[in-house]
């Protein structure tokens, strides 16, 4: 929502909150960009709009990368719009293109924010292992072709739990918040040739999980020892962490509030 057109917005009558969910490969991101680059949310606004009859400004509970997915994403925006909760999924997935899904809607509390309102958040990160690429999970998973030593992994992910400064997984160019974050739950399983870590915390820095994955991969890779994490970790240094992992692997799992 533009800070300018808060107050106008929220004098609407109603605030609607969606439960969304999306493929992020063809979008440069969730935040609405300008011309020739389009966003979901350029093109959940669009749409919204079609069916709620006047203009529509979302807020969301987090402004997904470029490729990166969505199980969960969560928004809220304030309509004059009459049409019935029970109705809005249907109506505006008839017009939304099949990448972009809404999957829940609700009447919320005037008060209520996606982003300012959200307690915690779950993360998802898809690792493929092997040799073979495959062509159905290339825009979903990070191919790594080494074996991994996945308790390797779940040392480093059960490292991280708790209460710490992530600074040394915090990338630059971010909004200046406390670098101070509680990871609920962190862990790792395995179906076949896809790892899968979560990631649970009451918030996350900018490209925190991309650059907690990438490091606690190169421990997998055994590019780095389990204790070298710990060190890592400990030395707030992004500077020493391992590199951005990319976007396809990440998904926005769910929004509690």
């Amino acid at each position: 929502m533009k800070p300018e057109h808060k107050e106008l917005m929220k004098a609407r009558r109603r605030n609607i909150q969606l439960t969304v969910s999306y493929d992020g490969t063809a979008y440069n991101g969730f935040q609405r960009q300008k011309p020739p680059q389009i966003a979901v949310q350029n093109v959940l606004e669009e749409k919204l709009q079609l069916i709620c009859g006047d203009t529509i400004e979302l807020a969301a509970s987090g402004r997904t990368d470029a490729g990166v997915h969505a199980f969960g994403q969560v928004v809220n925006f304030f309509t004059d719009g009459r049409i019935p909760v029970s109705r809005l999924p249907r109506a505006v997935n008839s017009i939304l293109p099949p990448d972009i899904a809404v999957v829940e809607a609700a009447e919320a509390d005037r008060d209520f924010s996606a982003r300012h309102s959200a307690r915690s958040k779950t993360y998802i990160y898809r690792i493929l292992q092997g040799e073979v690429p495959d062509p159905f999970e290339r825009n979903y998973s990070w191919h790594i072709r080494r074996p991994l030593n996945l308790e390797a992994m779940g040392e480093c992910l059960r490292l991280i739990q708790g209460t710490h400064d992530f600074s040394a997984f915090r990338a630059a160019g971010g909004p200046p918040v406390s670098p101070v974050r509680t990871m609920y739950e962190a862990a790792l399983e395995r179906e076949g040739r896809i790892v899968t870590m979560k990631f649970f915390a009451n918030g996350f820095l900018y490209h925190m999980v991309r650059n907690l994955v990438g490091t606690i991969a190169n421990a997998g890779m055994e590019r780095i020892s389990v204790q070298r994490f710990r060190e890592i970790m400990e030395s707030l240094d992004r500077q020493q962490a391992g590199a951005t992992a990319p976007p396809q692997g990440l998904y926005l799992y769910h929004v509690d509030y």
